[in-house]
């Protein structure tokens, strides 16, 4: 597939959603809503699970989008990472159940997250929440959508109320920053869908603390984007893709038209 026109971006946003869909279908089949998962379950080196619906979904992925995009790089959570893939024009971003302690638990909350990566920037992202029959999906100059219909950010009101997610020391630090009452909902374990509850509006901005990486928010960065909004670290400037370094600091989700005062909270709240 050619990777250079906006046409191109939307053939790929329909492929990754096709390959997101699927990918969640090999995954639901282990998940048990309000139970325990059915996979068996694992730690990975430093703690953190991963069960076989992991794997398994991740494994469709690679098959299925590496036929697609041959040329493209690949970068999963479920795959060692090969630093060839720093040699391509594009990459692929893939975290095959993002929310797995929630995928364990019985926790709908978790999504399937895929984004093509051209030229350090996402051309095409989706995010899929199986459980929750929602999939957030955009094309690079052609909108985000969730089940279709355009999505939208926050109006842009300036307080003095927020309603946002993510860790509550920083948020509640940008509340007295800003001399606004934080509404703090409950924690979202799927980073990814975090930040599309911004994109749609459903949250005035989300926050993810330190120590997140690419595949948790590559989707969703376009997502942001494409509905009016922008995920950035502290610096303020749009995150580049395809880096050997790929953890990030604490990151903010924000419509454009609150980025201004919630930008300065932000990088007072994490000490920037």
């Amino acid at each position: 597939m050619s990777l250079d026109s906006s046409r191109d971006a939307l053939a790929a946003r329909d492929l990754l959603t096709t390959a997101a869909r699927e990918a969640g279908q090999v995954a639901f089949a282990y998940f048990r809503a309000g139970a325990r998962t059915s996979a068996a379950v694992r730690s990975k080196a430093g703690g953190s699970p991963v069960t076989e619906a992991d794997l398994a979904a991740d494994a469709f992925l690679k098959r299925r989008l590496g036929e697609a995009f041959p040329e493209a790089g690949w970068l999963s959570e479920e795959t060692a990472d090969d630093p060839a893939r720093l040699d391509r024009r594009s990459l692929i971003v893939v975290d095959p159940i993002d929310g797995t302690r929630a995928f364990i638990d019985g926790d709908p909350r978790w999504t399937v997250s895929i984004a093509l990566i051209v030229d350090g920037r996402p051309a095409a992202g989706v995010v899929h929440a199986p459980a929750l029959e929602e999939t957030f999906a955009a094309a690079r100059g052609a909108g985000a959508h969730l089940n279709g219909k355009p999505l939208a950010p926050s109006s842009g009101r300036a307080g003095p109320d927020y309603t946002a997610a993510g860790p509550k020391p920083i948020l509640n630090a940008m509340g007295a920053r800003l001399g606004a009452t934080m509404d703090v909902r409950p924690f979202v374990p799927s980073l990814a869908y975090r930040m599309c509850l911004a994109a749609s509006g459903a949250l005035d901005f989300a926050v993810a603390g330190p120590n997140s990486h690419d595949w948790d928010i590559a989707a969703a960065d376009l997502i942001l984007e494409e509905a009016g909004g922008r995920l950035v670290e502290s610096a303020g400037e749009r995150l580049r893709y395809n880096r050997a370094h790929i953890r990030r600091s604490p990151l903010l989700g924000t419509p454009d038209a609150l980025a201004p005062q919630l930008l300065e909270a932000f990088r007072v709240a994490t000490g920037a």
